[in-house]
Protein backbone atom coordinates (compact mmCIF):
# COMPACT_ATOMS: atom_id res chain seq x y z
CA UNK A 1 0.00 0.00 0.00
CA UNK A 2 1.50 3.32 -0.97
CA UNK A 3 2.11 5.32 1.97
CA UNK A 4 -0.10 8.23 2.49
CA UNK A 5 1.13 11.85 2.64
CA UNK A 6 0.49 13.16 6.33
CA UNK A 7 1.93 16.80 6.03
CA UNK A 8 -0.26 17.31 9.45
CA UNK A 9 1.35 14.37 11.31
CA UNK A 10 3.81 15.33 13.96
CA UNK A 11 6.43 13.89 15.09
CA UNK A 12 7.82 14.45 19.01
CA UNK A 13 11.48 13.16 19.28
CA UNK A 14 12.00 11.52 22.78
CA UNK A 15 15.79 12.03 23.89
CA UNK A 16 15.38 9.72 26.68
CA UNK A 17 18.19 7.07 25.35
CA UNK A 18 20.48 9.49 24.64
CA UNK A 19 20.25 9.84 28.62
CA UNK A 20 20.49 6.46 29.10
CA UNK A 21 23.80 6.13 27.37
CA UNK A 22 24.95 8.96 29.58
CA UNK A 23 23.99 7.51 32.09
CA UNK A 24 25.87 4.19 31.46
CA UNK A 25 29.22 5.80 31.97
CA UNK A 26 28.31 9.00 34.32
CA UNK A 27 29.23 11.46 32.58
CA UNK A 28 28.30 14.26 30.53
CA UNK A 29 28.14 12.74 27.04
CA UNK A 30 26.14 12.38 25.01
CA UNK A 31 23.99 15.15 26.25
CA UNK A 32 20.30 14.84 25.49
CA UNK A 33 19.95 18.57 25.09
CA UNK A 34 22.26 18.56 22.29
CA UNK A 35 20.35 15.66 20.94
CA UNK A 36 17.46 17.80 20.90
CA UNK A 37 18.51 20.24 19.45
CA UNK A 38 19.51 17.97 16.32
CA UNK A 39 16.22 16.79 15.92
CA UNK A 40 14.57 20.02 15.78
CA UNK A 41 16.90 21.15 12.76
CA UNK A 42 15.96 18.24 11.18
CA UNK A 43 11.95 18.91 11.55
CA UNK A 44 10.86 17.22 14.60
CA UNK A 45 7.94 19.33 15.79
CA UNK A 46 8.30 18.56 19.50
CA UNK A 47 10.95 17.05 22.03
CA UNK A 48 9.46 14.33 24.56
CA UNK A 49 11.06 13.12 27.76
CA UNK A 50 10.43 11.05 30.83
CA UNK A 51 11.97 12.06 34.19
CA UNK A 52 11.25 9.10 35.81
CA UNK A 53 11.18 8.76 39.82
CA UNK A 54 14.21 6.90 39.93
CA UNK A 55 15.92 9.47 37.52
CA UNK A 56 17.33 6.40 35.56
CA UNK A 57 18.00 8.27 31.96
CA UNK A 58 16.23 12.08 31.76
CA UNK A 59 17.61 14.56 35.16
CA UNK A 60 16.40 16.76 36.37
CA UNK A 61 19.14 19.55 35.00
CA UNK A 62 17.89 18.18 31.31
CA UNK A 63 14.37 19.17 31.83
CA UNK A 64 15.30 22.72 33.33
CA UNK A 65 18.14 23.39 30.09
CA UNK A 66 15.43 22.01 27.57
CA UNK A 67 12.69 24.27 28.95
CA UNK A 68 15.34 27.35 27.91
CA UNK A 69 16.61 26.05 24.48
CA UNK A 70 13.85 24.00 22.80
CA UNK A 71 12.15 26.02 20.29
CA UNK A 72 9.15 23.65 19.76
CA UNK A 73 7.71 22.75 22.64
CA UNK A 74 8.37 19.97 25.44
CA UNK A 75 6.59 16.90 26.06
CA UNK A 76 7.35 16.03 29.97
CA UNK A 77 6.32 12.15 30.28
CA UNK A 78 5.68 11.77 34.44
CA UNK A 79 4.14 9.51 36.92
CA UNK A 80 1.20 11.21 39.06
CA UNK A 81 2.66 12.63 41.91
CA UNK A 82 3.11 15.50 43.75
CA UNK A 83 7.17 15.58 43.14
CA UNK A 84 6.51 15.79 38.93
CA UNK A 85 3.34 17.66 39.49
CA UNK A 86 5.68 20.06 41.25
CA UNK A 87 8.31 19.74 38.56
CA UNK A 88 6.17 20.55 35.97
CA UNK A 89 4.40 23.29 37.50
CA UNK A 90 7.72 24.98 37.76
CA UNK A 91 9.16 24.60 34.52
CA UNK A 92 5.78 24.58 32.43
CA UNK A 93 6.09 22.16 29.64
CA UNK A 94 3.73 22.46 27.13
CA UNK A 95 1.92 18.90 27.64
CA UNK A 96 2.42 17.06 30.74
CA UNK A 97 1.86 13.47 29.50
CA UNK A 98 0.77 11.31 32.43
CA UNK A 99 2.04 7.70 32.79
CA UNK A 100 2.30 4.62 34.46
CA UNK A 101 5.43 3.15 35.98
CA UNK A 102 7.36 0.94 38.07
CA UNK A 103 10.35 0.74 39.20
CA UNK A 104 11.46 -2.53 37.95
CA UNK A 105 10.37 -2.01 34.37
CA UNK A 106 12.92 -1.64 31.42
CA UNK A 107 10.65 0.74 29.76
CA UNK A 108 6.77 1.47 30.32
CA UNK A 109 4.28 -1.03 29.76
CA UNK A 110 1.04 -0.56 29.00
CA UNK A 111 -1.65 2.46 29.89
CA UNK A 112 -2.59 4.62 32.64
CA UNK A 113 -5.88 3.08 34.27
CA UNK A 114 -7.88 6.28 34.42
CA UNK A 115 -10.81 4.33 34.77
CA UNK A 116 -10.44 2.34 38.25
CA UNK A 117 -8.52 6.12 39.44
CA UNK A 118 -10.84 8.62 38.27
CA UNK A 119 -10.18 10.79 41.72
CA UNK A 120 -6.54 10.87 41.55
CA UNK A 121 -6.24 11.63 37.89
CA UNK A 122 -8.79 14.02 37.75
CA UNK A 123 -7.29 15.99 40.96
CA UNK A 124 -3.50 15.66 39.54
CA UNK A 125 -4.63 16.88 35.92
CA UNK A 126 -6.75 20.09 37.18
CA UNK A 127 -3.41 21.15 38.84
CA UNK A 128 -1.91 20.87 35.47
CA UNK A 129 -4.54 22.47 33.78
CA UNK A 130 -4.58 25.67 36.50
CA UNK A 131 -0.68 26.14 35.52
CA UNK A 132 -1.50 26.37 31.93
CA UNK A 133 -0.10 22.91 30.97
CA UNK A 134 -2.05 20.91 28.44
CA UNK A 135 -2.60 17.03 30.05
CA UNK A 136 -2.28 13.97 27.86
CA UNK A 137 -2.79 10.32 29.19
CA UNK A 138 -0.79 7.37 28.11
CA UNK A 139 -3.48 4.95 27.76
CA UNK A 140 -4.25 1.34 26.08
CA UNK A 141 -6.79 1.61 23.35
CA UNK A 142 -10.10 0.82 25.47
CA UNK A 143 -13.10 2.31 25.05
CA UNK A 144 -14.04 2.43 28.54
CA UNK A 145 -9.81 4.36 29.41
CA UNK A 146 -10.60 6.53 26.89
CA UNK A 147 -14.21 8.08 28.11
CA UNK A 148 -12.71 8.05 31.13
CA UNK A 149 -9.99 10.14 30.23
CA UNK A 150 -12.29 12.63 28.76
CA UNK A 151 -13.94 12.92 31.67
CA UNK A 152 -10.66 13.10 33.79
CA UNK A 153 -10.56 15.86 32.09
CA UNK A 154 -7.39 15.01 29.61
CA UNK A 155 -6.66 17.10 26.20
CA UNK A 156 -5.64 14.39 24.60
CA UNK A 157 -4.56 10.76 24.79
CA UNK A 158 -1.49 9.20 23.10
CA UNK A 159 -2.63 5.46 22.30
CA UNK A 160 -0.47 3.07 23.47
CA UNK A 161 0.96 1.62 20.57
CA UNK A 162 3.47 -1.39 22.08
CA UNK A 163 0.62 -4.74 21.41
CA UNK A 164 0.33 -3.53 18.04
CA UNK A 165 4.35 -3.31 17.67
CA UNK A 166 5.31 -6.69 19.28
CA UNK A 167 2.39 -8.85 17.52
CA UNK A 168 2.69 -10.50 13.52
CA UNK A 169 0.09 -11.44 11.00
CA UNK A 170 -3.83 -11.85 11.98
CA UNK A 171 -2.92 -10.43 15.29
CA UNK A 172 -1.00 -7.30 14.37
CA UNK A 173 -4.27 -6.61 12.11
CA UNK A 174 -6.55 -6.75 14.81
CA UNK A 175 -4.51 -4.57 16.92
CA UNK A 176 -4.04 -2.29 14.32
CA UNK A 177 -7.91 -2.27 14.22
CA UNK A 178 -8.01 -1.00 17.47
CA UNK A 179 -5.96 1.57 17.37
CA UNK A 180 -8.18 2.80 14.48
CA UNK A 181 -11.22 2.33 16.33
CA UNK A 182 -10.07 3.81 20.02
CA UNK A 183 -8.95 6.92 17.98
CA UNK A 184 -11.84 7.29 15.98
CA UNK A 185 -13.83 7.41 19.44
CA UNK A 186 -11.17 9.69 20.95
CA UNK A 187 -11.74 11.76 17.95
CA UNK A 188 -15.58 11.60 18.60
CA UNK A 189 -15.78 13.14 21.87
CA UNK A 190 -13.18 15.63 21.94
CA UNK A 191 -10.06 14.37 22.05
CA UNK A 192 -7.12 15.00 20.53
CA UNK A 193 -5.19 12.03 19.36
CA UNK A 194 -1.44 11.00 19.70
CA UNK A 195 0.28 7.61 19.30
CA UNK A 196 3.09 5.98 20.46
CA UNK A 197 5.42 3.16 21.86
CA UNK A 198 7.85 0.55 20.14
CA UNK A 199 6.92 2.23 16.62
CA UNK A 200 10.04 1.98 14.15
CA UNK A 201 11.09 2.80 10.77
CA UNK A 202 9.21 -0.63 9.66
CA UNK A 203 5.74 -0.24 11.72
CA UNK A 204 5.12 3.58 11.64
CA UNK A 205 3.45 3.66 8.16
CA UNK A 206 0.03 2.19 9.10
CA UNK A 207 -0.63 3.89 12.06
CA UNK A 208 0.36 6.89 10.42
CA UNK A 209 -2.65 6.55 8.25
CA UNK A 210 -4.67 6.70 10.63
CA UNK A 211 -5.98 9.90 10.19
CA UNK A 212 -7.53 10.69 13.89
CA UNK A 213 -3.80 10.50 15.13
CA UNK A 214 -1.88 13.50 14.74
CA UNK A 215 0.90 12.90 16.77
CA UNK A 216 3.53 10.56 17.01
CA UNK A 217 6.26 10.48 20.17
CA UNK A 218 9.08 7.83 19.25
CA UNK A 219 12.19 7.64 20.64
CA UNK A 220 14.08 4.53 20.89
CA UNK A 221 14.24 3.69 17.41
CA UNK A 222 15.44 6.95 16.12
CA UNK A 223 18.17 7.31 18.92
CA UNK A 224 19.48 3.40 17.61
CA UNK A 225 19.56 4.63 13.97
CA UNK A 226 21.18 8.01 15.15
CA UNK A 227 24.32 6.26 16.87
CA UNK A 228 24.94 5.26 13.04
CA UNK A 229 23.54 7.52 11.05
CA UNK A 230 23.08 11.16 12.94
CA UNK A 231 20.42 12.62 14.67
CA UNK A 232 19.46 14.76 11.93
CA UNK A 233 19.70 11.76 9.49
CA UNK A 234 18.07 9.84 11.66
CA UNK A 235 14.15 12.23 12.53
CA UNK A 236 14.22 12.86 8.50
CA UNK A 237 14.12 9.22 7.65
CA UNK A 238 11.82 8.48 10.32
CA UNK A 239 9.52 11.38 9.07
CA UNK A 240 9.29 9.76 5.79
CA UNK A 241 8.98 6.81 6.89
CA UNK A 242 5.60 8.20 8.69
CA UNK A 243 4.68 10.62 5.28
CA UNK A 244 5.55 13.71 6.07
CA UNK A 245 8.13 13.70 3.02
Amino acid sequence: MTMAYRPDLKLHVNVDHIATIRQARGGDQPDPVLAASLAEVAGADGITVHLREDRRHIQDRDVEILRRTVKTLINLEMALTDEMIGIATRTGPEIASIVPEKREERTTEGGLAVASDLKRVSGGTARLKEAGIKVSFFIDSEPAEIEASKEAGADLIELHTGDYCNSRGEEKERELERLEKGAALADKIGLGVAAGHGLDYFNVAPVARIKEVKELNIGHAIVARASIVGMVDAVQGMMRAMGRA
